[in-house]
């Protein structure tokens, strides 16, 4: 099956690292280290390989992607020997990124959008496009009428209105055109219900939202294991420092409280209550790519004697991500293919704030996740 993945944000640090990894991985250069869908349990589950990826995607930053995977090598996110040796796939898939185009009304960015999708397909003679939000977070949308139904929506875009936050009118222009969609950010992406609505009328899924990748991967361990030991976790306060694009984004308050909630969220879902305590995330300029999180959780045992767990995690962002935008990528396409549309739930494992209503310990959604690989499987239907 031969697959494209359109990135939202396609020349930042995450999905450049995901262009030099599926390079490296199709001609033998370097392990799947970190590749979930290269794991034993995916072996018969239909997926794409990384021979039949092809890449474009939408960004207004003019860096070439060469030259971005230079600067990612100078600062000890990827090798740079291997950043020399994808060198002219990283100049051929340059030529499929495009400018984010620009309209007098929504409407017609859309269709522009629309007609980069359905050109990047047709060209290429692709079977299935996942489009892939990892552009910036942005801040939690306003309410609005033409949210809650495809028909208001529908409605509002004709009218010229400005109805739809960056993330969602991508939603919207990959869904028109035909294409699966995945948001690794926290933002509203598919998740209002009138995109919704649009998804399931053109039998697409997608997925979401907000990937999983550092302290909050921790917490989906750890609080089911507070849980399931009936000890009471009275405070679980974070401290998040990071740079980048990334951290630079969340120097914005709204986007910063959209990634604070998303990063909490777990907690409750998982041990039935919120402890008290916050979570914290600060731009450090000179950390890069790299992200640093300290947690500090205080819990009541038997008898009511306290106790307490500290723990640090420091990663490289982009390295942590790239590989699970490949394994999204390999998952949806192949959902698409059998037949799935509307939230892939099943795919929670991924996500900080997962769509539906599922498990949020690690260990439970790894179960869901290889019993959903199973019906993807070319034997498991038509």
């Amino acid at each position: 099956m031969s697959l494209g993945i359109w990135l939202v944000g396609g020349r930042g640090s995450v999905a450049v690292t995901s262009m030099i990894g599926a390079f490296a991985l199709r001609a033998g250069l370097a392990p799947a280290t970190g590749c979930v869908t290269e794991l034993p349990e995916f072996r018969d589950a239909g997926l794409a390989g990384f021979g039949d990826l092809v890449f474009g995607g939408h960004d207004p930053a003019p860096v070439p992607l060469a030259k971005k995977a230079e600067q990612l090598g100078d600062a000890g996110v990827v090798p740079a020997a291997l950043v020399r040796a994808v060198h002219d796939d990283l100049a051929a898939a340059d030529a499929e990124i495009r400018p984010v185009p620009d309209g007098p009304d929504q409407a017609t960015v859309a269709a522009r959008l629309v007609a980069d999708l359905v050109d990047f397909r047709e060209r290429h003679a692709l079977d299935r496009v996942v489009v892939i939000n990892v552009s910036s977070t942005e801040a939690a949308p306003e309410p609005h009428p033409a949210h809650d139904t495809l028909a208001a929506l529908e409605q509002a875009l004709e009218s010229g209105a400005t109805v739809l936050p960056p993330s969602a009118l991508y939603a919207y222009a990959a869904f028109t055109a035909g294409c699966a969609f995945v948001d690794f950010t926290p933002s509203a992406g598919a998740r209002l219900p009138a995109l919704a609505e649009l998804a399931l009328r053109e039998g697409l899924p997608h997925a979401g939202h907000d990937g999983k990748t550092g302290e909050t991967l921790l917490k989906s361990v750890l609080a089911p294991m507070f849980a399931h030991r009936n000890l009471q976790v009275r405070t679980w306060s974070g401290m998040n420092l990071l740079g980048g694009g990334d951290g630079a984004t969340l120097t914005d308050p709204g986007a910063n409280a959209a990634k604070s909630a998303s990063k909490q969220r777990v907690l409750e879902e998982t041990l039935g209550y919120q402890p008290q305590g916050v979570v914290r995330i600060d731009f450090v300029e000179d950390l890069g790519d790299f992200k640093t999180a300290w947690d500090l959780i205080s819990f009541q045992g038997f008898l009511g004697t306290g106790m307490r767990l500290e723990f640090t995690w420091h990663g490289c962002d982009s390295a942590l991500a790239a590989p699970l935008i490949l394994d999204l990528a390999r998952l949806t396409g192949a959902a698409h293919a059998a037949g799935h549309q509307g939230p892939l739930t099943d795919l929670a494992f991924f996500f900080k704030d997962p769509l539906g209503d599922g498990p949020h310990g690690l260990a439970d959604q790894w179960q869901t996740l290889t019993a959903f690989v199973a019906t993807l499987s070319p034997r498991s239907h038509p």
